[in-house]
């Protein structure tokens, strides 16, 4: 293969005689012009722990290019900090991040005629934008996660962000004192690198290597472990391979690729942001994935990793007892992950976990003979008030069902000063809507609420529902991601306070206790609210994005 199959286009020839140039008024020579150019997408952002590292991880993938007989260079995309904005009206741009990363990383490959590209991430939007980038290019490409963030210490035991969260809710209750809410703020997040627990960033990590596109093991290695180095400088051998042996991402996502994935999921007692990422990387690489596929998968992985949120441990605990190697071993010792999946190395799944090598006595991935429990975390729910499908995540002790009267909020904010305000009492079913992809815009996390709920002693009494999202580090029996949204005419519009409604975890339902004469009679009375951006990115996401079944990926009007 001709290594430099794009790149001839903007490097080669008298014509490209004015490139030429301006490549050399930045320090490229013609040396350097005649390599391959790999580009190095690069989401640092000083925002956040998450992306902050990245500039030097960048800096290592590029001498490892550069080693390897390739030319990088380097370009940034934005990126929205999810635990910062969580509960604000920031928190709408994090979603609609993940399609402009997407596009950005694309343009600019598309645009300078990169023969490959590295994708350096590290929040949560950032790792499936990338994903969905590589599979619109399907040029040679990888993704290096940045790493988990350490886990704090508090009074002699790990925390996390979800600490944090969840101790603003015991703060209002008159839990802690504001000193004590204080104290856990400081030491909480000790450096750079992203969410410690199991919740989207690592989830979404954890993601990347079983689906193939992240070098098995590189991305387990935590932000600030020395070895994160090497991992970044060995990416530029493993793109160059890749570059040489014609790997391509579509390659690599096959239908297979995107079960081991979902198994990942299940098996780490992952986040439903999860099913929302997934689905749009399916759309944008041509595979046939619906929401139900989540349920089959999930019903026959065992849960392997106890982790938090619902667990004891982080995720540079699970780095530590052998990772994702050894979680993707004792899956295919049951053979419940498809072991043929190519990678972005060139080597099968199987071949990638040969080498596994489990810490003697660890306690964070369970033997497969002895699972934390029989079946994974992911549970998909419908019914009438969520024909398409809703995300629940049962991955430690919670109720299986609930029957209570809804308490209706249009807004997050809503929903929060009602938490907060202690008028929220046992046996609610909490209803947030016009959250939505559409009707956010933007679909929100919901971690302020649920976090204040279990802060306040509520999170085993009540139950929530939602068109919008849940944070990786929300638990209890919370239902989001309920399709079609109310933006959309989804008959959750048509729920009002009083309305019994029914969770079902073991039959799958979750239904409001309406005949379907009432709901239609309902239904004919609402009529669509009137969009909260009338211009700019989120007027422009919220005419373009799909519902949440089908990944709210944004696409073109036909």
């Amino acid at each position: 293969m001709d290594l430099k199959h794009r790149s001839r286009g903007i490097t080669d020839g008298r014509d490209r005689a004015p490139s030429r140039s301006m490549f050399k008024a930045i320090g490229f020579t013609d040396e350097d012009l005649r390599k391959p150019l790999i580009g190095v997408a690069n989401t640092w952002i000083e925002t956040m722990p998450c992306n902050f590292h990245l500039r030097r991880l960048s800096a290592k993938v590029k001498e490892g290019i550069r080693a390897a007989g390739g030319t990088p260079m380097e370009f940034n995309t934005i990126a929205i900090s999810d635990g910062e904005t969580m509960g604000t009206e920031g928190m709408r741009a994090s979603l609609v991040s993940r399609e402009l990363i997407a596009d950005s990383i694309e343009l600019v490959c598309r645009g300078q005629l990169f023969d490959a590209v590295v994708c350096v991430v590290g929040c949560d939007k950032t790792i499936p934008a990338a994903a969905m980038a590589l599979a619109r290019l399907d040029l040679p490409g990888l993704v290096l996660y940045g790493g988990t963030i350490a886990a704090g210490s508090y009074k002699g035991k790990d925390v996390t962000i979800q600490d944090v969260f969840e101790a603003v809710g015991a703060n209002a209750a008159g839990k802690i004192s504001d000193q004590e809410l204080h104290d856990l703020e400081d030491v909480a997040c000790p450096g750079a690198g992203a969410c410690g627990g199991q919740y989207t960033a690592n989830t979404m990590s954890t993601v990347m290597e079983m689906i193939g596109l992240s070098p098995m093991g590189y991305n387990s290695v935590p932000a600030m472990d020395p070895k994160k180095d090497q991992v970044a400088f060995d990416c530029g051998k493993v793109v160059m391979n890749a570059l040489q042996k014609t790997i391509r991402p579509r390659e690599i996502l096959t239908r297979n690729a995107f079960e081991n994935a979902i198994a990942s999921v299940a098996a780490s007692g992952g986040s439903t942001n999860a099913v929302l990422h997934l689905l749009a990387i399916a759309r944008e690489a041509g595979i046939d994935l619906q929401i139900d596929d989540f349920q089959k998968v999930s019903e026959r992985t065992p849960l392997l990793a106890d982790l938090k949120p619902s667990g004891r441990f982080v995720a540079a605990d699970m780095h530590r007892a052998g990772g994702v190697r050894l979680l993707a071993q004792r899956l295919l010792q049951g053979k419940i992950l498809h072991g043929e999946a190519k990678t972005v190395t060139g080597f099968s799944l199987r071949e990638e976990c040969e080498n596994a090598v489990e810490t003697p006595d660890q306690e964070v991935i369970a033997p497969l003979e002895k699972p934390l429990k029989k079946t994974g975390g992911l549970v998909i729910l419908k019914g009438n008030i969520a024909p398409e499908g809703c995300v629940a995540k049962i991955s430690g002790h919670e109720r299986l069902e609930q029957r209570g009267p809804a308490r209706v909020f249009e807004s997050e904010e809503e929903a929060m000063a009602a938490v907060t305000g202690k008028k929220i009492k046992a046996g609610d079913v909490l209803v947030i809507r016009n959250e939505g992809p559409k009707g956010g815009p933007g679909m929100r996390e919901m971690l302020s609420v649920t976090g204040a709920l279990v802060g306040e002693g509520l999170g085993s009494v009540v139950a929530l529902l939602t068109d919008g999202r849940f944070s990786g580090a929300t638990h209890g029996l919370m239902a989001g991601h309920v399709s079609p949204e109310a933006a959309l005419g989804g008959p959750i519009a048509a729920v009002r306070d009083g309305d019994m409604i029914r969770f079902d975890v073991r039959e799958r339902v979750l239904e409001v206790e309406l005949s379907e004469e009432e709901l239609q009679k309902r239904m004919k009375e609402w009529r669509p609210p009137k969009p909260r951006y009338a211009t700019g990115v989120f007027a422009k996401y919220a005419a373009l994005v799909s519902s949440a079944s089908q990944g709210a990926i944004t696409i073109a009007p036909k």
